[in-house]
């Protein structure tokens, strides 16, 4: 639709169409309606190649939200371990100064040599600097997190209950058909490709005819509003480029190619779906069996370090072996700590990859 007016001044006068005799002033408007009635196809093409962008651009939005939820939990998780190594890391401390007196009050008793506080002063020092580097590994945790959810300073984790999630809602098959079907990457990819072969068949629509109608109203006189005289017009106009210095054949290269590529890409997300599912469906089962393991080695090692620390009071053992079972214990709670936040950080990458929560009642 087109609304347009003009007003002329002619010296010496000129024939005017409104008045039909020579006038000094001449006025006109027009109103124009313009329609395509056919298009090769164009508008077609069109509505398909902006519903796959649309399509896509959802698809992308559900990409980005997990994208950015991975990395927050990722932050997130990171504080929580940070805070539980910190105290694994202090009671490491307390257990070699505990040990520190008592193998001093063995050496004063004459049960015992110098060596043996000697090796737990440098079990002592170890245990302060690794509290020390823990401690620094939190403090910034904490200042990503907040740089995260947009805090200036640091920001706690609230804690979670260690309870892990047994077997996941559904099965390996049901997974790999699901993210096939809904997951966001995936999906992105196939609109990209719908759009893409739109776009192409847009480009094919310049080697057909165009046809199109035009209705115009038009009026002349010598002042405005023009009512003088008053003509209507219908007009169909059928075209068709036969020269354009290839800059058709150009454009349908182009669409082509990227179609091409396009379609390349989402061949390729498909024959990769199975194996980006397996990876983080397999290692959330890894991660759960190996904190589940962790938690066991834990138990195993407490047992340990008490009878060595029992025997090492009676006498029976020597201070390498409790010094030994002491570090055992320090480094099974750090592996089930760490296997614990594996797990859950596991679970959220497969998330990612289906495009929604496996246990919603759990966020």
């Amino acid at each position: 639709v087109n609304i347009r007016t003009d007003a002329t001044k002619s010296l010496p006068a000129f024939f005017n169409f409104g008045t039909l005799k020579p006038e000094t002033y001449a006025v006109s408007a027009q109103l124009i309606l313009q329609y395509d009635l056919f298009t090769g196809g164009q508008k077609i093409a069109e509505v398909s190649r902006t519903a796959a962008a649309l399509d896509g651009a959802h698809a992308g939005e559900l990409k980005a939200r997990f994208a950015a939820a991975v990395l927050t939990e990722s932050d997130y998780y990171s504080v929580l371990a940070g805070t539980e190594l910190t105290r694994v890391a202090r009671e490491r401390v307390q257990r070699a100064e505990q040990q520190l007196a008592v193998a001093r009050a063995r050496v004063t008793a004459g049960a015992a040599v110098q060596t043996d506080s000697l090796q737990l002063q440098l079990e002592l020092a170890r245990a302060r600097v690794g509290l020390l580097l823990q401690a620094t590994d939190l403090r910034v945790a904490r200042l990503a997190l907040g740089s995260r959810v947009g805090s200036t300073g640091p920001v706690d984790a609230a804690p979670l209950d260690n309870v892990l999630p047994t077997d996941l809602p559904l099965t390996l098959d049901a997974a790999v058909e699901e993210a096939a079907m809904q997951g966001p990457q995936y999906r992105q990819a196939r609109a990209a490709e719908r759009e893409a072969a739109a776009a192409y068949r847009w480009r094919l629509g310049y080697y057909l005819p165009r046809a199109t109608l035009t209705g115009a109203g038009i009026a002349y006189d010598n002042h405005f509003y023009p009512q003088s005289a008053k003509y209507s017009q219908l007009t169909l106009t059928v075209s068709f480029p036969l020269w354009d210095n290839f800059q058709r054949e150009n454009g349908v290269s182009q669409a082509r190619v990227n179609r091409d590529v396009a379609r390349a890409r989402r061949d390729e997300m498909e024959r990769s779906v199975r194996r980006d599912v397996t990876a983080a469906y397999d290692g959330f089962t890894t991660a759960r069996a190996s904190a589940d393991i962790a938690a066991q080695a834990v138990a195993v090692a407490r047992e340990s370090y008490r009878v060595q620390q029992t025997r090492y009071r009676a006498g029976a053992t020597n201070i390498l072996d409790l010094i030994k079972a002491q570090s055992d214990l320090d480094d099974a709670e750090s592996g089930s700590v760490q296997a614990r936040y594996a797990a859950r950080l596991a679970l959220a990458g497969l998330e990612a990859i289906l495009g929604r929560r496996l246990y919603p009642e759990q966020r």
